[in-house]
């Protein structure tokens, strides 16, 4: 992902949820240096991923597949990628934290082997107040 990105990114980031990520908050996340990618096919974007790393440990704090491209393993594929670059870079464990409300999110992170390790209260923005995170991780 680059600063050219940024506004498709972010247009994507709107139809996908109800409290997206700003073009700002890409546009930080690439000027603090963490990883950020595009899955594409056919020249056409079809997900996105921004990764974060402290010492050993990788924190993924957006993984995003687009609607339309949802449901063919490609949300696993770039999961997968994230893996693989995560383990190059010497990281021992992926950290990241969801809505207890995603319940689709969830299973999807319990089948690539994230457990459960925590709740951050009041985490995330929500219609009516605040919502807490799970906390899950993945051992490398």
């Amino acid at each position: 992902m680059t600063d050219a990105d940024l506004d498709a990114v972010a247009e994507a980031e709107r139809h996908i949820y109800a409290f997206p990520w700003t073009r700002g908050n890409f546009a930080d996340s690439l000027a603090a240096g963490h990883g950020a990618w595009l899955a594409r096919e056919d020249d056409r974007m079809t997900g996105y991923a921004v990764m974060m790393q402290a010492l050993d440990e990788v924190h993924l704090l957006n993984i995003s597949v687009l609607p339309e491209a949802q449901g063919a393993g490609r949300g696993s594929a770039l999961l997968g990628h994230l893996f693989d670059l995560a383990r190059m870079r010497a990281a021992t464990r992926m950290l990241l934290e969801v809505r207890p409300g995603n319940v689709s999110g969830q299973g999807f992170y319990q089948r690539h082997g994230f457990v459960e390790i925590g709740r951050r209260r009041d985490y995330y923005p929500a219609h009516e107040g605040r919502e807490d995170a799970i906390v899950m991780v993945c051992e490398l």
